[in-house]
């Protein structure tokens, strides 16, 4: 096996991973989140114009929404730093070695967070895409901390803020307190756990069935409260 092949592992293996997040399993710790973006990627999606599409996914080394708008692509270009076969482009979201005004669409999936400069990354997306293009931006607010290159945690405001050259702005929770609380439960749950065996025993017991109940008390909740909100979503159109 090549020195790249190690760092990316198979097609197969990123296309199964790619899979999980567009349609999450019950056994995943973050089911809520990823299946309430899932709905409004789709949504936000229908608002793009266009049957002949030029994409870059910034971070999209596995490309989990790409099938939500394969049917009308003329090109899908991903940059990111880590090395995957799924990768057209090594580099930096904050200096992207792309033309100006270029793009129709740009895809950003929990990548600000590790970003140094998140408004030098976000001046960049708008600079890639024509005049009318689309950014879909997904950043965590409450989520442990699972890497020591994690720089930041967002709220609406500040997302409000970075994306405030845009001309149309939508910013959503990937559910309310309801969904943001039982998918903290989950994640803290499974990290707690050193054994192999129990983090296998957790995700056929434990996690799918706080996963349910965080699903069907947020269906029946009378307000979408997103105090608690463990992600968020955003639209912006240039």
């Amino acid at each position: 096996m090549t020195d790249r092949m190690a760092e990316s592992g198979s097609v197969q293996e990123l296309n199964r991973q790619s899979a999980d997040r567009l349609n999450p399993r019950l056994t995943d710790p973050n089911y809520l989140v990823l299946r309430k973006r899932s709905d409004l990627f789709r949504r936000w999606l229908a608002d793009v114009p266009g049957s002949r599409l030029l994409v870059l996914d910034v971070g999209g080394r596995l490309q989990p929404y790409r099938p939500l708008v394969e049917h009308r692509l003329a090109r899908y270009i991903a940059v990111d730093l880590r090395v995957t076969s799924l990768v057209d482009i090594v580099g930096r979201g904050e200096q992207l070695p792309l033309a100006s005004g270029v793009f129709d669409l740009v895809f950003c999936t929990q990548v600000l967070e590790y970003v140094p400069s998140p408004s030098c990354a976000v001046g960049e997306f708008y600079r890639v895409l024509k005049p009318g293009g689309a950014l879909l931006l997904s950043a965590p607010s409450i989520f442990p901390r699972d890497s020591d290159e994690e720089y930041w945690r967002f709220e609406p405001a500040s997302l409000r803020m970075l994306l405030a050259a845009f001309s149309r702005i939508e910013i959503e929770p990937e559910g309310g307190s309801i969904t943001g609380f039982f998918r903290t439960m989950n994640v803290f749950l499974v990290s707690c756990v050193r054994f192999e065996w129990l983090k296998r025993v957790l995700a056929y017991s434990g996690v799918p069935f706080l996963n349910l109940v965080g699903r069907c008390l947020e269906s029946l909740a009378l307000t979408s409260n997103d105090q608690f909100a463990a992600n968020y979503s955003a639209f912006a159109q240039k």
